[in-house]
């Protein structure tokens, strides 16, 4: 039997707005096909070996959360997550999650974190808070979709020339509410600052997610189609309750 193998990092302090339920999601979706499906946990201090996972995820926190990550990412973690990054493995990260993966994040007064630097981007605190339902629009698969979340933060993010964005704000602020960009790319990297959870209402994005897993795995990324009526019915509702 086919298996993909998850690693959630941090979940001891990056879980804001059951952004644990993306996990979930992919679990039973997997699941539900009849294909394996094993998670990890790597908190703070563990020393998971990661080169054996297939999709990781990293979830939403607040800044002192971020902080309390710095020593245990310089422990080692850190390079060993750009190592699975520049390997090609399938990464969902949302919000501090996906900030931690870019090279810094500076307050609003002024203090520097460094962080990650496995992707090309740095983000800046501000006062104002950029919060709210939102939608953008994004390409996954060869074709255009719609992906709706919430978002809530006060980094704004701003992309270098080695990554590109995830999408294009059609509702909402995204990345920094001036340039009409959302999350980023890189690899196999899905970055976003979209809680909710994200997945459950936008399942072909989940499905993207262990379609690139399966074929970096198996290479094969054939999966069965599934009833989504009440997914799509949520994801259809908040469209047209925001953009149409």
């Amino acid at each position: 039997m086919k298996t993909l193998k998850i690693c959630h990092l941090y979940p001891d302090v990056l879980n804001l707005y059951g952004d644990r339920g993306n996990v979930t999601a992919i679990k039973k979706r997997l699941e539900w096909r009849g294909i394996g499906c094993e998670i990890v946990n790597a908190n703070i201090g563990d020393k998971t070996d990661l080169r054996d996972c297939d999709i990781f995820f990293i979830g939403g926190g607040q800044d002192f959360e971020q902080e309390v990550l710095l020593k245990d990412i310089a422990s080692g973690k850190g390079d060993a997550i750009k190592d699975a990054i520049e390997s090609g493995k399938v990464f969902l990260a949302i919000c501090a999650g996906y900030q931690i993966l870019g090279k810094y994040y500076k307050t609003h007064t002024g203090e520097v974190c460094d962080f990650i630097g496995a992707l090309d981007l740095y983000t800046v605190g501000q006062k104002k808070r950029m919060i709210g339902n939102y939608v953008y629009e994004c390409e996954l698969g060869g074709r255009k979709t719609e992906i709706v979340g919430f978002e809530n933060h006060s980094g704004k993010t701003y992309l270098g020339e080695g990554v590109r964005p995830f999408g294009k704000i059609l509702y909402g602020n995204g990345n920094n509410s001036e340039d009409k960009t959302e999350g980023a790319r890189y690899k196999n990297v899905y970055a976003t600052y979209a809680h909710g959870p994200v997945l459950p209402k936008n399942p072909y994005f989940t499905d993207e997610l262990i379609r690139v897993a399966l074929k970096n795995k198996y290479g094969d990324d054939a999966i069965s189609e599934l009833d989504d009526t009440f997914e799509l019915a949520a994801h259809k509702y908040m469209v047209n309750r925001l953009i149409k």
